[in-house]
């Protein structure tokens, strides 16, 4: 392929096979990302149509459906017990973590399709609880990583297949955000154990680096090494405030940190025997790719491509599968793998070893 060519086919739908129909989708969580970028996201979809949403109260859910023209608005309770479920095709759960399972199996239950937000859990054995559901009621199951329908992600993976840095050697990720200025309040489910799970930084944050490593090199982690801290009041009953780890993908090795209490950044780079591509930004609704080898390097610039437009390949993408009864990728069994990852992170440190994942 030409340079122009790749260039022309840069944001192709190269899994697209749907040419019509439309999924209906209810969300689950009415948190700031569902309404602000999920939902909009959905708005602009090809095959998407967001007809009911839920929420933890019915003056909300009403009030948020009657403000975005969705036709129907239930709680949490209505919800599991099936109310509404002949208005919706599919749900995207976007709960906090320890809630994540309950909404998951009433979905499984009532044969819908079914988007969990990353982490798709709090814990390795209520993922393990989720994907065990699903199977059980024959239902799809995608975890919301939406990087991996991001294009210039997936022209980066296509580059490191054609052998563009050559053998992979290492990579280095980063991801931080100042949770604290972006949301001023102490008493927020991303500081909450309970609601979180592992920590809050590895789990919210680093779990980007760790994820879209996985689907750049077409291989998963085997142990891993971590450094993790907290100092700030905030973070009180979470060790990994700042998190620096080290993951063995089998030959190719992974050095990344992330903390929710820094500068806005995140970046993630590929280092081969014969190049490199780095994206820088990439994780925080802006993706932007640059490859570079023989003394040469290319930077690509787009048109804005947010995360509202990632959140609409993504449902497009799971429409798309539902649609043509093809299989879902990335699964309930990939979401788990991260969490095995994200647990032996945080064992590594109380250990002061190397972990063997999923051990």
């Amino acid at each position: 392929m030409s340079l122009t060519d790749w260039l022309d086919d840069y944001e192709e739908r190269d899994w697209q096979t749907a040419t019509d129909g439309t999924v209906r989708y209810a969300l689950v969580g009415l948190g700031w990302w569902a309404t602000d970028v999920a939902m909009p996201a959905i708005a602009d979809s090809e095959f998407g149509e967001t007809t009911v949403l839920v929420s933890s109260s019915s003056e909300k859910a009403e009030r948020v459906a009657e403000e975005n023209d969705v036709s129907r608005g239930i709680t949490y309770d209505e919800f599991t017990e099936g109310e509404a479920s002949e208005e919706y095709d599919a749900v995207y759960v976007c709960t906090p973590n320890a809630h994540h399972l309950e909404y998951v199996e009433a979905a499984a239950e009532l044969d819908k399709g079914i988007i969990c937000e990353k982490p798709m859990e709090a814990s390795v054995e209520r993922a393990e609880r989720m994907v065990e559901a699903c199977e059980r009621e024959d239902a799809p199951l995608m975890i919301a990583y939406r990087m991996q329908t991001d294009p210039a992600i997936r022209r980066g993976r296509e580059l490191i297949e054609a052998g563009f840095v050559g053998d992979p050697v290492s990579v280095y990720g980063h991801n931080s955000q100042p949770l604290l200025e972006m949301i001023p309040d102490t008493d927020q489910w991303r500081l909450t154990p309970d609601l979180t799970g592992y920590g809050t930084s590895v789990m919210d944050l680093g779990i980007y680096s760790i994820n879209t490593a996985r689907y750049l090199l077409d291989r998963d982690p085997v142990a891993v090494q971590s450094m993790l801290a907290t100092e700030h009041d905030a973070f009180e009953g979470l060790d990994d405030e700042r998190a620096a780890f080290m993951l063995d993908f089998d030959g190719v090795e992974m050095v990344s940190t992330a903390t929710q209490n820094a500068h806005n950044d995140s970046q993630l780079v590929v280092t081969g025997t014969e190049g490199q591509i780095e994206f820088r930004p990439a994780f925080h609704g802006e993706c932007r790719l640059r490859i570079a080898r023989d003394g040469r390097s290319v930077d690509f610039d787009r048109e804005e491509f947010g995360a509202v437009e990632e959140m609409r390949e993504e449902f497009d993408y799971f429409a798309d599968r539902l649609l043509t009864d093809a299989p879902v990728d990335p699964n309930g069994e990939h979401g788990l793998v991260d969490l095995q990852v994200v647990e032996a992170i945080h064992e590594a440190t109380e250990t002061g070893g190397t972990v063997d994942v999923g051990r």
